[in-house]
């Protein structure tokens, strides 16, 4: 089969640069096994033949009148089968591509869009929108239940930046365009967005757009949605142009409404967004805290009242100590990682008003090295899950955030749950956990697991998942910080919002898409 690699995974299901892939040592492999019971895996990773494409042909035909590049052989549906969760990855790895779309279409502009989504509409084809596909909450998977097929609209060829307005430091994108080509197309006028995710590689400007992506310097930029100021959305219902000014008392923000929206409620084809000069200093130091409840305050306490710096990070004892192990040395306490940009007057003095004020707070600093390796690591982790995964460890992440007052107590319940639910394998997983977006009046926890697979680790996991997921919810936190709902958080995303918040989405849905092609089972209760 065209597109796999020599175990049978798909290319486009690895991470990022073939050539920055990882393999583990023998010794890291030999304290996996030590330490938490992890197994090679067993059978050999393998993908299946995909079945036929199910359109029929005259569903077939109005799709390639409505779209320049259509594709259904194996190698494009395989390509657009899964996204980027544990689940999806290890569903390829036993075989199970049941989720590939009947076809792959391209669009070369919003007006092939549109045509696509009224051909789909006409003859009830689910739509999926694919991006970088880099969701890891199921948001690629539609329901085919009631639908003559799927497709994946991939946005690629929507890959230009069509406007910048060095006055008003505004960019429009077409939303196709991957996030590392928006930043070299900004840095050629002297401009950044200061978007970097830990999907970075891989995203794109509309994808950032459609699940409110947060990135690691939103302290000092934002989350994503706070940088957006216009939206080009095509719905099977029509085309909405919305924003024409930075904010407005003009009704409801309905940029909002598509913002976090997971392409169920329409197509973003352009995006225009903030823009800032390319600061021309940074300065990215370390911080170690007593431990994570002394960190958690520190990080409160410059939250709420300053300096706060363009990146603020907060490992946990068990991350602090396993990332200094990875680094070859050794740590107690809590590390702190502090980013600051501008210029070098304003890197400078926040330097010194960091080092006066967490001095103040029992932060000892550590210097620029802990900054800097963290800055080279920081889009590592997806290479790292792929080596594990190949290892046959478990490894998942779960993010919420919550208040200040709450914020202690949802890190330990949420942290219980998972070490408790995957200690069913006689041996207990690590669960690591940092702060990684602050606001004043809370904060965003991350968590990572690794745990040695059971024999059905899909299971494994889903079950882990829900223990999450409800620990969340009681400890009164939001289901997702920046993932995004998908389908992976549906329940507790319906408890969230309440009886009416559903009808007022389900009402939205119905106005924009009467057929309900767009990316059904996802986001929608």
């Amino acid at each position: 089969m065209d597109g796999l690699t020599a175990d049978g995974m798909s290319a486009a299901h690895r991470w990022g640069d073939p050539s920055r892939a990882v393999t583990l040592p023998d010794g890291v492999r030999t304290l996996l096994a030590s330490a938490l019971g992890v197994r090679e895996p067993h059978p050999p990773a393998s993908v299946a033949a995909l079945p036929p494409p199910g359109l029929s042909d005259r569903a077939l035909r109005a799709l390639e009148a409505a779209c320049s590049q259509v594709r259904t052989d194996d190698q494009a549906r395989l390509a657009h089968a899964a996204g980027m969760s544990t689940v999806d990855l290890l569903r390829l790895r036993a075989g199970d591509a049941a989720d590939a779309p009947d076809a792959v279409i391209a669009p070369a502009d919003h007006d092939e869009v549109t045509d696509v989504l009224a051909a789909c509409a006409a003859h009830r084809i689910a739509v999926v929108t694919f991006g970088g596909g880099t969701s890891v909450v199921g948001g690629l998977r539609a329901s085919r239940d009631g639908y003559a097929g799927v497709v994946a609209v991939d946005l690629a060829r929507l890959g230009r930046l069509r406007h910048l307005d060095p006055v008003s430091r505004t960019a429009t994108f077409e939303a196709g365009v991957r996030a590392p080509r928006a930043e070299e197309l900004l840095a050629e006028q002297g401009f950044t967005l200061g978007h970097f995710p830990q999907s970075f590689e891989r995203a794109t400007i509309g994808g950032f757009a459609a699940t409110r992506s947060s990135g690691q310097a939103s302290s000092g930029y934002g989350r994503f949605d706070q940088m957006v100021v216009g939206l080009r959305v095509a719905t099977p219902s029509g085309t909405l142009h919305l924003g024409r000014a930075p904010h407005t008392a003009a009704g409801p923000d309905l940029r909002q409404l598509f913002l976090g929206s997971e392409g169920a409620l329409g197509v973003i084809t352009e995006v225009t967004v903030q823009i800032r000069p390319t600061p021309p200093a940074r300065r990215y130091l370390g911080w170690r805290l007593a431990d994570f409840a002394a960190a958690t305050e520190a990080a409160r306490a410059l939250a709420q009242d300053g300096p706060l710096p363009a990146v603020l990070r907060c490992s946990d004892e068990l991350e602090t100590t396993v990332n200094a192990v990875s680094e070859g040395a050794s740590a107690d306490g809590c590390l702190m990682i502090t980013g600051i940009e501008g210029t070098e007057d304003e890197v400078a003095g926040v330097a010194s008003a960091l080092t006066e004020r967490l001095a103040g707070l029992g932060g000892q600093p550590l210097g620029e090295e802990p900054g800097q390796a963290w800055l080279r690591g920081r889009f590592a982790a997806p290479y790292l899950r792929d080596a594990l995964l190949d290892a046959g460890a478990l490894v998942e992440t779960v993010e919420t955030a919550a208040f200040w007052s709450a914020l202690p107590a949802t890190y330990a319940a949420v942290r219980d749950a998972l070490a408790t639910s995957l200690a069913g394998q006689g041996t207990p997983p690590l669960v690591l956990c940092h702060i990684s977006h602050v606001y004043s009046s809370g904060a965003s926890l991350y968590f990572t697991v690794v745990a040695a697979q059971a024999d059905d680790p899909v299971a494994q996991w889903q079950a882990a998942k829900a223990a999450a997921g409800d620990a969340i919810a009681a400890s009164g936190a939001t289901i997702t910080h920046h993932h995004g709902v998908g389908r992976d958080h549906i329940p507790w995303y319906r408890d969230e919002i309440g009886h009416e918040g559903v009808a007022v989405l389900r009402a939205v849905k119905r106005a924009l898409d009467p057929e309900g092609v767009l990316n059904p089972g996802v986001l929608l209760p």
